[in-house]
């Protein structure tokens, strides 16, 4: 998998390749960052909310602005109490930690999941918790039979360790921004409490399934027993997650926050660019869908043999469009570059920046600084390399 060697300086982006290139022939080039939702940078309301922002102490747990923001989560998320946190990372590290108690418990997961790939086996570095990775469907789902075998396996053996907790992802990132279906969320809820134990659901783009489902997010959460849920992405807040769940297990989760070094103080800074991203997220974020869709369904049309989409896959606020005949990495590049006649065939210079994947596909990711504006000129950009590629 490429996705590891897919950061910023791989592909040569430091600087101002995150928002404006320098010139090229005397003609500035327009960026479109469709690397991940995580690039956004606080509008003038957000900016202005976070110097605003009355703070106090959060590891005290005073400041006023942190406190409104964990009782609106609460609310939308249907949890008795949730926890801001720095990072989602760190939400779900803390999520693991309260429900395996005993070292050596057993966690049960999607082998592409973020908390399986990207999260350095903070579960077993930190929380002595072994993390036995099961085959992800192509919707992001696990076989249900699959998981009810490993769960039995373990259920009552003194052999075999213990498995305490499931572990969801919704939506569902390595598989494109797939959206969990309900139903399969309370099929998983039933067969963990079959065998005594919980799930967990790492929610860091868990508005943009809401949205997707047109269901309120506590829809979705009921059917688990703790969530992580993240600022920074879809919303646009510069930083900050929370944990939501049971008032007992965010008491404990409280502790586990300070273990980890994630105490903060004058959070409310955060807590208020967060406050402003909530306010606006739905309709954002089926903005930013829309614009996945409206770029999956024209590069779709330009039927090229070097790169194909499936609009039925695009479900939020991601594209993974396979690449044959060529490297991603290439792909990526050649769609960084500014050809001489650019400006006369699409109308300006433009830089589309995208993540190689996997060996045979880039990613693209919607979000609130992307305009259909933006879209469009990817697009064409698109269309112009595509052709050069053909020629």
């Amino acid at each position: 998998m490429l996705h590891a060697l897919a950061g910023a300086a791989t592909l040569g982006l430091r600087g101002p390749w995150a928002r404006w290139s320098g010139r090229r022939a005397g003609v500035q080039a327009h960026v479109v960052d469709l690397r991940s939702d995580t690039v956004t940078r606080p509008g003038p309301a957000m900016r202005r909310a976070m110097a605003e922002a009355i703070v106090g102490d959060d590891d005290y747990g005073e400041d006023p602005t942190v406190r409104e923001l964990q009782e609106k989560a609460a609310e939308l998320l249907g949890v008795e109490q949730t926890l801001f946190v720095p990072t989602n990372t760190m939400a779900n590290l803390i999520s693991v930690m309260g429900h395996c108690r005993r070292r050596g418990s057993q966690l049960l997961l999607g082998q592409e999941c973020h908390l399986q790939v990207y999260e350095q086996g903070g579960v077993a570095q930190l929380a002595g918790v072994l993390a036995n990775p099961l085959p992800d469907l192509p919707h992001g789902t696990l076989d249900l039979a699959e998981l009810q075998r490993v769960l039995a396996r373990g259920h009552g053996s003194p052999y075999h360790p213990v498995c305490e907790l499931v572990c969801l992802e919704n939506t569902h990132c390595s598989s494109g921004g797939r959206v969990l279906p309900i139903d399969y969320l309370r099929q998983v809820h039933l067969l963990a409490r079959t065998y005594g134990a919980r799930i967990h659901l790492d929610g860091a783009r868990l508005m943009n399934a809401a949205v997707a489902l047109r269901v309120p997010p506590a829809h979705i959460v009921e059917h688990c027993d703790s969530v992580s849920f993240c600022f920074s992405k879809g919303l646009g807040a510069p930083g900050g997650a929370l944990v939501g769940g049971p008032k007992d297990f965010i008491e404990e989760a409280w502790r586990f926050r300070k273990a980890l070094g994630g105490g903060m103080r004058q959070s409310g800074v955060l807590a208020a660019a967060a406050l402003v991203g909530l306010a606006g997220a739905e309709e954002a974020l089926l903005q930013d869908h829309k614009n996945a869709q409206r770029f999956a369904k024209g590069l779709q049309e330009l039927a090229s043999p070097v790169c194909s989409v499936d609009p039925a896959t695009v479900e939020t606020n991601m594209v993974l469009v396979r690449v044959n005949g060529l490297a991603p990495t290439e792909l990526c590049q050649r769609l960084q570059v500014v050809s001489a006649d650019e400006v006369a065939q699409i109308g300006r210079a433009v830089h589309v920046l995208v993540f190689p994947w996997t060996e045979q596909s880039v990613r693209a990711v919607w979000h609130r600084d992307i305009s259909t504006q933006d879209t469009d000129l990817a697009l064409r950009k698109w269309a112009l390399v595509l052709r050069q590629l053909e020629s």
